[in-house]
Parts: structure tokens; C-alpha cells; sequence
């Protein structure tokens, strides 16, 4: 059991401190280069096997890979299983709330007068409303803190990050997310899950005998 905020905070240290100096770097950039200038930056770099593999990346930050996942984890764990598709939960009503709150268009949309320019994944079907916050991006962070949080070799932290950094990276190189929208799903999905894990895996009910096993652990 965790004795709150802190105890989670040392357990997703690994994740959480290089994330923080990458999401310092790149609100250093937001401040030196405007919106469009970084979506043309991401979008004028694009090659076939990105083209073929971008797809496959973003669907790491989909609500179904955390469902599956959380379906391996009860095979083991009913805890492990509930911190992450709760996690998941959690960050996703918010991000959906914030989405239709802002209700921004998505890089289709927004430059709609000059799709000529851009470069489209061909056969990807591109949305163009409720651009902000990114959810897959939040899926992905959440995931990895909370993933961070429950393994023993905290080391698999600095995969994590980098998986979910090349989700945000995927939703921009798809023409699916702006930057800003990767910045603040990334944000959410961190800080909403710690908080969460925060409050939640102090429960009693969490931490009993009966949450502990799985279905293939029945003691």
C-alpha cells in the first residue's frame, strides 16, 4: 500500500524526471516557434516506412491496447489490472471533457486552405474537431506511469517514456494533433494519473488479499 503522494512519486521518479525535462524542452521551443511553423516542421519530414509505421505506433495509445493489456494483467493481478484501465478511465473523461470545451480544430481543418502543402498518410482517414487535448497521447503517458509504478525494474521507465513520446510524435506526424495539443495530453495524462494512483492504491479494499491474486493466482 502507498502512503500517498510522494511514495508515488519515487516509484515513477525514472519516468517522471526525464519527462519533465523533455516537456521543458519542448515548451522552450513552443516559445521561439509558432504553431504552424512546427506542425510544417513535423509534416515536411516523412518517408514510406514512417508512412506504413506511424499507424501502428498511435494504436499503442488506443483504448483498446489498455483494455487487452488489463486483461493479461488480471491473468496475475486484479490490483495491477484495476490501476491501469481505472487510470485509463480517469484521464480519458478528462480529456474528453476538455475536448469538446475547447472544441478546436485539427491540423485538417485548421489549414483547410492549404491541404496542397501538407503530406497525408494515404488510406488514413484525418479528423478535424476536437484537436485539444490529445487523447491518445494522454492513453499512452497514463499507461506508462502506471506501468512505471507497478514493475519492480523501475529502468523499464526510460522505454515507457519513449514509447509514449513516439505516440505523441505519431499523432502529429499523421496530421491528427497540433503540438500543443501532444504537450497538454502528455501533462494530463502524468499528473492526472499520479493523483490518482495517489489516492486510489490507499483504499484498503485495493490492497486486500482478494484484489492481490488473479485468475491464474488464486492464493
Amino acid at each position: 500500500m502507498n502512503t500517498g503522494a510522494k511514495d508515488v512519486l519515487y516509484r515513477v521518479r525514472y519516468f517522471l524526471i526525464p519527462y519533465i525535462v523533455i516537456l521543458c524542452a519542448c515548451l522552450v521551443l513552443k516559445l521561439f516557434f509558432t504553431r504552424s511553423e512546427i506542425y510544417f516542421a513535423v509534416n515536411g519530414v516523412y518517408s514510406n516506412w514512417a508512412d506504413y509505421g506511424a499507424p501502428y505506433v498511435t494504436d499503442i495509445g488506443d483504448g483498446i491496447t489498455i483494455i487487452v493489456l488489463s486483461v493479461i494483467l488480471a491473468l496475475f493481478s486484479y490490483r495491477h489490472a484495476f490501476l491501469l484501465v481505472s487510470s485509463y478511465a480517469i484521464t480519458s473523461i478528462t480529456a474528453q471533457i476538455l475536448k469538446y470545451s475547447f472544441n478546436l480544430p485539427r491540423p485538417k481543418a485548421y489549414f483547410s486552405n492549404q491541404l496542397d502543402k501538407i503530406h497525408f498518410v494515404k488510406g488514413l482517414y484525418v479528423l478535424s474537431v476536437h484537436s485539444f487535448p490529445s487523447g491518445h497521447t494522454v492513453t499512452a503517458f497514463s499507461a506508462g506511469v502506471v506501468i512505471t509504478y507497478l514493475v519492480r525494474n523501475k529502468m523499464w521507465a526510460v522505454l515507457l517514456l519513449g514509447i509514449a513520446v513516439a505516440v505523441g510524435y505519431s499523432r502529429m506526424y499523421l496530421s491528427q494533433h497540433f503540438f500543443e495539443d501532444v504537450l497538454a495530453g502528455s501533462a494530463i495524462g502524468v499528473m492526472v494519473t499520479i493523483l490518482w494512483l495517489s489516492w486510489v492504491d490507499r483504499r484498503e479494499f485495493i490492497n486486500s488479499p482478494q484484489w492481490c491474486r488473479g485468475l491464474l493466482k488464486k492464493s
